[in-house]
């Protein structure tokens, strides 16, 4: 799975409509360049992708105030709605995957009912104690990884990670449980996107693209 198809199909639906700019503006100023592959030139290029694979619909509007091209607006499709579900249930469910997913997938949880939010999440938590105990067949940690020579360490390393993830995701849970977050359904969603003018101090500079 790819993280940015996730966060640029997420980004978009969260607008209603949005030009790349805005797109990518929101992106950066949720650090995501930081931690995944949502750079400027990838950003354009899957909106572009996505628009041919009638996830997104292009709309050509105003030319640009500099002269150039008309301004191309996206909006979510049913078809990309589906694919954007589709692809936040799968994060947050998959241990297997790197952690681009799962980050892009807790910045859009709360479109989901709390109720399944958790779900997703506790079997998440299954998935990893099914993946651990596969391990623990031919590995077991109260010997240490020298049971393995140096290559244990390797073992070792993934058990503490697997370890470390299902108690933050019990932790995370727990506070979904008491009531923190909107979900969906719930009322008023908080607002993670910048408001029109207002500077990001994330920014990571101009892009050709910026103006289409």
């Amino acid at each position: 799975m790819s993280a940015i198809r996730l966060l640029v199909l997420g980004a978009v639906r969260q607008h209603g409509r949005a030009h790349g700019y805005q797109v990518r503006n929101d992106l950066e100023f949720w650090g995501a360049h930081e931690w995944s592959n949502a750079k400027p030139g990838s950003i354009y290029h899957a909106l572009k992708q996505l628009a041919k694979q009638d996830l997104l619909l292009a709309h050509e509007v105003a030319p640009s105030t500099v002269g150039g091209p008309p301004r191309v607006e996206y909006e979510i499709t049913d078809r990309g709605t589906e694919e954007y579900l589709t692809l936040l249930r799968q994060a947050l469910t998959s241990y297997d995957q790197k952690m681009d997913m799962l980050s892009a997938a807790l910045g859009f949880m709360v479109d989901l009912p709390r109720d399944e939010a958790v779900a997703l999440l506790r079997e998440r938590i299954t998935r990893l104690e099914q993946w651990r105990g596969s391990v623990t067949e031919y590995y077991t940690p109260q010997d240490g990884p020298e049971q393995l020579g140096h290559i244990g360490e390797i073992m070792n390393m993934w058990l503490h990670s697997a370890d470390s993830e299902a108690d933050w995701t019990h932790n995370l849970i727990a506070r979904i449980e008491s009531g923190a977050y909107v979900f969906a359904g719930e009322g008023d969603p908080f607002v993670g996107v910048l408001a029109d003018g207002e500077p990001n101090p994330f920014a990571t500079g101009s892009h050709p693209e910026d103006l289409r």
